[in-house]
């Protein structure tokens, strides 16, 4: 049977690779991108925005003839918030909005959807390391998001087993995708390197095989798991 997945977060970076990577000839895939782009099938909805997740998913159903096998939640931003900024609240609710609350959203229409449907579905969450061991002091509010993006998962794979509904979490650390630059560069790249025991940043393809694993392969015994991806620069 073909396998219907909404992937969110797909026109770039880790996304794109995910989007490469579930490229077979037995998924359907919807993307998503914030923003609408000629040439592109990916549904645009600005995840920022109230009621965005919502029509996403609804879309995504449409485009999907109704049923929805699998989740992918990757959207997400990286974006500064110092502690003395005026507008500091506005920026954590931003970075919550999207990071979390969109993708809470979402698996939620997932888990109704599959249990008033009587079938099983996987949700796979991209997390983050930060999630794990914090970030910068001008990143509270993306550890926050992230940390909450993997207790959500682990919630969901308690609650729903039994149901067949299957939660997994990836957490990659640094990756190289423009956001990651932007950071090595501002963070001083040889010396935030020389605490990656590995000795270089993830790439993309290796993070998005993770999530086709996960959606497609990984046995069910698993539900529940994160899988860390950060080159030892965090073990637990």
């Amino acid at each position: 049977m073909t396998v219907h997945i909404l992937a969110t977060g797909t026109s770039r970076g880790i996304g794109a690779a995910i989007a490469s990577a579930l490229d077979q000839a037995d998924v359907r895939l919807v993307g998503h991108a914030s923003r609408p782009a000629e040439g592109s099938a990916a549904v645009p909805a600005d995840l920022a925005e109230p009621g965005a997740a919502d029509a996403l998913w609804r879309e995504a159903l449409d485009r999907l003839d109704g049923r929805v096998d699998v989740l992918v939640n990757n959207a997400g931003v990286f974006e500064a918030n110092p502690i003395d900024a005026e507008d500091w609240l506005e920026g954590w609710e931003r970075t919550m909005r999207i990071n979390l609350t969109a993708a809470a959203e979402l698996c939620r229409h997932a888990v109704r959807h599959w249990r008033e449907r009587g079938v099983g579905g996987r949700i796979v969450n991209v997390a983050s390391r930060a999630g794990h061991r914090g970030d910068s002091p001008a990143h509270w509010h993306y550890a926050a998001s992230k940390a909450g993006m993997i207790a959500m998962t682990k919630t969901i794979a308690r609650g729903y087993a039994s149901d067949g509904i299957l939660a997994f979490a990836v957490a990659p650390g640094f990756t190289m995708t423009g956001m990651a630059d932007d950071y090595l560069a501002s963070r001083g790249g040889d010396k935030l390197l020389a605490d990656i025991p590995l000795g270089r940043v993830a790439a993309t393809e290796e993070i998005a095989e993770a999530v086709r694993w996960l959606a497609l392969d990984a046995p069910a015994s698993l539900t529940g798991a994160t899988l860390d991806l950060n080159g030892a620069s965090y073990v637990r």
